[in-house]
């Protein structure tokens, strides 16, 4: 059975089995993730451009992706539970495994219980090349774009409008580049586990890649390219717009 056909049929679905509110599962753990992830990615970036390494011929490229890798190791915890507590709804729609957490101190306390602190971070092998890829890309066009609008005079230097074009640009870039990443890292976080904590599907991340490559062909790595798009694009214009605009304050 598939539930869930296109982007608008699983706003239809959901709503359906789990009510207007089922849109917003996991919405507390998801902003627990990105304060997490986001507030140590900008931070360590931030270092970077003020040391002047950005300044370096793949400068920004570099920074990007180390500054991503080291939020998404913060943060893996509060994605492994943001993505258990979106996966669960009714048996009728239910796709992948169901971890039924009540809620999200009793997500991190039976994970713990049952797997103990390395269980909080499992899957982080798929989230740190997920966020690496994503930060690197999204701030180099976000960059690169700003840059190349103000000079071919679209918009004046340091003007909102010429930060909204450079986020929309970086948006689109990123969800091309990150929905391979974001369709594993799911994968690896959602998968259920042996009492040792050993995935029971994939063994790691190239054994995803192989798997989904070999069995739902290479589209497969882009499935949901367009709820991606419609979550990244919005969230990668606001995230940049206030982080430049907070940086000259």
């Amino acid at each position: 059975p598939r539930p869930y056909r296109g982007v608008l049929r699983a706003a239809v679905a959901v709503c359906r089995a789990d009510g207007l509110r089922g849109l917003q599962k996991g919405l507390a753990a998801g902003l627990l993730y990105q304060g997490l992830m986001n507030g140590v990615r900008f931070y360590c970036y931030s270092h970077a451009e003020d040391a002047g390494w950005t300044g370096y011929p793949g400068g920004t490229v570099a920074a990007g992706a180390v500054a991503g890798a080291v939020g998404a190791i913060v943060g893996s915890p509060a994605y492994l539970v943001k993505t258990h507590l979106q996966a669960q709804t009714l048996s009728v729609i239910a796709v992948g495994h169901q971890h039924n957490h009540e809620s999200i101190s009793g997500a991190f306390k039976s994970i713990y219980q049952q797997h103990g602190v390395v269980g909080l971070w499992r899957g982080v092998t798929g989230a740190v090349p997920r966020v690496a890829v994503g930060s690197a890309v999204q701030l180099a066009t976000f960059a690169s774009a700003k840059d190349w609008v103000c000079e071919s005079q679209w918009f004046r230097k340091g003007s909102w409008a010429a930060v909204l074009a450079g986020g929309m640009v970086s948006g689109v870039a990123v969800a091309v580049t990150m929905t391979p990443f974001d369709v594993i890292s799911t994968r690896l976080y959602n998968q259920p586990v042996e009492a040792d904590g050993t995935g029971k599907l994939y063994r790691g991340f190239l054994d995803c890649i192989l798997q989904i490559s070999s069995k739902e062909g290479l589209l497969g790595l882009y499935k949901g390219i367009g709820a991606v798009y419609l979550r990244l694009g919005p969230h990668t214009v606001l995230s940049l717009f206030f982080w430049d605009k907070l940086r000259n304050m």
